[in-house]
């Protein structure tokens, strides 16, 4: 079953970090641009990062760039978002996509797989 599964989600306290997991399934995640989305609850699904096949490429939404990392490991199939200084208005599923490029753009074009996502709650 190809599939992308999502993991590192949880409660943290404002100021705090966690880090997530995007493992593909089934198919190997080098040949994608690899994108993170986030909803928020009564919220659109908003982008939040995207990185290039190689990795050399990141983008970032305005509102967590300088707190958020993208970054990939093509060897174990997998990418990851460091998520450092978390405030409150970060609470929401977060979900990623595997897509075709993302060229300047917060999220990937032409996406073929999504997760199912995780969930993060920044609160005291």
């Amino acid at each position: 079953q190809l599939q992308l599964v999502e993991s590192g989600g949880g409660l943290v306290q404002p100021g705090g970090s966690l880090r997530l997991s995007c493992v593909a399934s089934g198919f190997t995640l080098d040949t994608y641009a690899i994108g993170w989305f986030r909803q928020a609850p009564g919220k659109e699904r908003e982008g939040v990062s995207c990185i290039s096949t190689s990795g050399l490429g990141t983008n970032y939404a305005a509102s967590v760039k300088g707190r958020f990392t993208i970054s990939r490991d093509n060897a174990k199939n997998t990418v990851y978002l460091q998520m450092d200084s978390l405030k409150p208005e970060d609470t929401a599923i977060y979900f990623c996509a595997a897509g075709r490029y993302c060229l300047g753009f917060v999220s990937p074009r032409g996406i073929d797989y999504w997760g199912k996502g995780t969930l993060v709650t920044v609160s005291s």
